[in-house]
């Protein structure tokens, strides 16, 4: 992970994915923390992950 302004990065490491219970990733780039297992990019927006799964965007 790397840091960014708006998020923290530690809280980051310590979340997970709220389907699969598995480790997220960070894309800086996209503000997203994404489960690969569960193939969904949660979004962090001001941030503040959203860690709903409707708000999840589906990975290909």
């Amino acid at each position: 992970m790397t840091d960014t302004p708006n998020a923290d990065r530690k809280m980051l490491e310590s979340l997970v994915c709220p389907v699969t219970h598995g480790p997220l990733s960070y894309d800086a780039a996209k503000q997203e923390l994404v489960s690969k297992s569960a193939h969904l990019a949660f979004p962090v927006r001001g941030g503040i992950p959203i860690m709903l799964v409707d708000e999840a965007r589906q990975l290909d």
